[in-house]
């Protein structure tokens, strides 16, 4: 069975960076649908650390520009390379969408990939509860450092941090590691 689709060209002009991270994030999205699902994820999750999560005007804008850069991403099983193309444009440009893979709770079942900005599918038909997602790639912002005791200058793990607090630290002493005749003629040596 063949579907007809009727695309809508955007006539408008973007920016030459802009067409080269898109170029490149699908090159890259081809690449990593290659990929096993618990490799992806994996990967997808070191990808998406430090970034700030997207909003769905920056999520909408990187999906157009995906679907204008690539009609082969327009297919109905073109959705794992176009969630992931839509996903590392987002993370060149400093931020994540959450990207999720699920099935469609309703007949006809199917698998889907997409991206979504707080609870919003971006570009998809319809609703939030339509699909049952299996896994996602939310984003991960960076660890806080970690808090200092103000008594004693040590962290919450109790480790002395004395880059902090400008002391000065000796190296460790590595005789005790070689062995008792080994620190003893390093002892006679020295002496």
């Amino acid at each position: 069975m063949s579907v007809t689709v009727a695309l809508n060209r955007d006539h408008r002009p973007r920016p030459w960076k802009l067409r080269l991270q898109t170029r490149l994030a699908i090159c890259l999205a081809r690449t990593l649908a290659l990929f096993k699902p618990y490799v992806l994820r994996r990967l997808l999750t070191r990808l998406s650390k430090g970034a700030a999560p997207a909003d769905a005007a920056v999520t909408s804008a990187a999906r157009d520009s995906v679907l204008a850069s690539s009609l082969g991403l327009h297919g109905l099983r073109a959705c794992l390379p176009r969630s992931l193309a839509v996903a590392v444009l987002c993370r060149l440009r400093g931020t994540w969408p959450t990207w999720c893979v699920g099935v469609r709770t309703a007949p006809p079942f199917a698998a889907h990939a997409w991206v979504e900005a707080g609870q919003e599918m971006i570009g998809e038909t319809g609703g939030y509860d339509s699909y049952s997602r299996l896994f996602t790639v939310p984003p991960t912002t960076p660890l806080p450092p970690p808090a200092q005791d103000r008594t004693q200058g040590r962290t919450q793990n109790g480790t002395q941090n004395g880059a902090q607090n400008g002391a000065q630290t000796r190296a460790p002493d590595r005789r005790h590691d070689q062995g008792p005749d080994r620190a003893a003629d390093q002892d006679r040596d020295q002496g």
